[in-house]
This record gives structure tokens, C-alpha cells and sequence, in this order.
């Protein structure tokens, strides 16, 4: 293939392009501004993915308003409609490589997930991409460039490898906020909880309404924590109860009494549930606590 004709179809430049200017103005600038890696000429409904090659130390504003500094052959993904360039500084240079969306063989929606993404072009999965545009971008700049489309095609693939990364590195990140959030509201609901011991009307649903959850939500985070909204609710109900009954003061605190004030209903089922806890009864734990000549230490 003719050096022109490569050039052509790929639309690779002889130098960097000015950043803020070049991608304002991509789809107009003549090829020696830009470097273009579609698989096939461009055509007039194509829609594209730009992928930025840094060549100076530049700083670049993402989207989401962090400054980043990019070293050279770092990466970083743009869009062509103005609202969705990132903003670099006036002295950025590098080179833009334009890709036709629909050879990647990935959905638009999570294209657009990724544009201000920034990628190191040292280090693994960066690296590899940064190094293959570069040698594709020096061969096409050659005077006797042979650039076919199996090297476009796997410049391509190794762009949506890249792509596929970075939403697999963004779903992990949300995957990891949404735990974070998930136990720091636990902890918030267990306190609630806490408070509330002596409320018999304490419920999953009362719980979830103060929280402005649903009660499935609810659940769902007591059993990510291996356990269940009743178990944890039953259980420090009985280690209040468990305390209360071995202070001396209880001497003259009926059993019943006690269970009632902390939000068991039935003294009857309040006894087994002790036992199947504590392997004793409410009574037996009240008299050899308050037998003992200080109160015992309860685990």
C-alpha cells in the first residue's frame, strides 16, 4: 500500500497536535494534526472514541474536576463533543488517535463510561497499548509507510482490552464503595438498634423506616454479615438481660420483670431462648451470679 494511501486511511500525523485546540476542532484539521486509527475509512456517520497520547508533561482536568499530571506516553480517553473534553493545559501536546466506536465490539454506554479516563503508559495494561500506538504512529510518519489492517485491527483490540480494564477496575471501585457504605450503615443500624432494646414494637420494619430503606435492603445487609435482622435484635436483648440479671441489684427483680423491660413479651419463650443461649436458665444465672460475693465478670 502507497505511504499516501496508508496515511489516508489511517489519518496518522507528522506531529503532535495541540491539545485544547485539536480536539475542539478534530473531525476539520487536516491529517498532519492528528493521528486517526479506524480500521476502515472514515465515513460520515461514523461516531468516535479519541484516545490521547501524551507527548510533554501536561496537566489535564478529567471531568469530574481532578487535576491529573500525565506524563508522556500516558493515556487519556476524550469524546469529540466539546462538553466532554477534558481540559488540558497550554502547553499540552500529544497525539490523538480517532477510533470509529463500532470496531472496538464495545457498547457505546460503557465507551462513554470510560471518556476522561486517564491510563500510565508505564506499567501493565497501559504500557502495552501506549507502546504499540507509539510504534503505529513512527510507522506511519515513515515515508514508505505499510500499514495494513491487520496491525490497525490489532491496535483495536488492544484499545478495547484497555477499555474492558478500566470498566473492570470501575466496578470493582464501586463494588468496594457500596461495601464501605453498606457497613458504615450497619454500624449506624446496629446502634440504632442498641438504643431501642426496651421498644417491643422494635421491628424490621421500623428499623428500615428510620433508615430510609427498604426492609429487603435491610436484610440484605445482616446477611452479608452472616446473620439476620431477628438473630442480632434476639441476641442483644439477651446479653442486656444476662447483665441485668447478674448485678446485685436484681435480687429483687423477678425474671419476667426483667425480660419484659428489655422487649420480650413471653417470659416463657424468654426462658428457652436464654437457655438455648447460655445453657441455663434465666433463674439459675440470676442465683449464681447474685450468690458470688461481687457481681461476675460476663463475657
Amino acid at each position: 500500500m502507497p505511504a499516501e494511501e496508508a496515511l489516508a486511511r489511517l489519518g496518522a500525523s507528522h506531529r503532535p497536535c495541540r491539545c485544547g485546540e485539536a480536539l475542539m476542532n478534530l473531525p476539520t484539521l487536516p491529517y498532519g494534526g492528528i493521528s486517526i486509527v479506524p480500521a476502515v475509512p472514515d465515513e460520515g456517520h461514523e461516531e468516535f472514541l479519541h484516545l490521547g497520547m501524551i507527548v510533554r508533561t501536561s496537566a489535564v482536568t478529567t471531568r469530574e474536576g481532578d487535576k491529573v499530571v500525565l506524563e508522556p506516553k500516558d493515556l487519556v480517553f476524550c469524546d469529540p463533543a466539546p462538553r466532554d473534553v477534558p481540559q488540558f493545559d497550554d502547553d499540552c501536546r500529544m497525539t490523538v488517535f480517532r477510533i470509529a466506536r463500532r470496531h472496538l465490539g464495545v457498547p457505546s454506554s460503557d465507551l462513554d463510561r470510560v471518556l476522561g479516563a486517564t491510563v500510565p503508559g508505564r506499567g501493565h495494561p497501559g504500557a502495552l497499548v501506549s507502546d504499540f500506538l507509539s510504534a503505529l504512529a513512527a510507522e506511519a510518519r515513515s515515508p514508505r509507510a505499510l500499514i495494513g489492517d491487520r496491525l490497525t485491527r490489532s491496535a483495536l483490540d488492544l484499545v478495547a482490552v484497555l477499555v474492558m480494564e478500566l470498566l473492570e477496575a470501575e466496578s470493582a471501585q464501586e463494588v468496594s464503595r457500596a461495601e464501605r457504605a453498606g457497613h458504615e450503615m450497619l454500624s449506624r443500624i446496629r446502634a440504632y438498634i442498641d438504643r431501642r432494646l426496651t421498644e417491643p414494637d422494635l421491628s424490621p420494619g421500623s428499623i428500615a423506616r428510620a433508615h430510609h430503606i427498604s426492609v429487603r435492603y435491610l436484610h440484605k445487609l445482616f446477611q452479608n454479615d452472616g446473620t439476620t435482622v431477628g438473630r442480632w435484635v434476639r441476641q442483644r436483648r439477651l446479653d442486656s438481660c444476662r447483665r441485668e440479671l447478674s448485678r446485685d441489684r436484681s435480687r429483687g427483680v423477678t425474671v419476667a420483670a426483667v425480660a419484659n423491660h428489655w422487649g420480650f413479651s413471653s417470659p416463657a419463650h424468654f426462658s428457652r431462648t436464654f437457655r438455648q443461649a447460655y445453657g441455663m436458665t434465666p433463674s439459675q444465672w440470676q442465683a449464681l451470679a447474685t450468690s458470688r460475693a461481687g457481681s461476675p465478670v460476663v463475657h
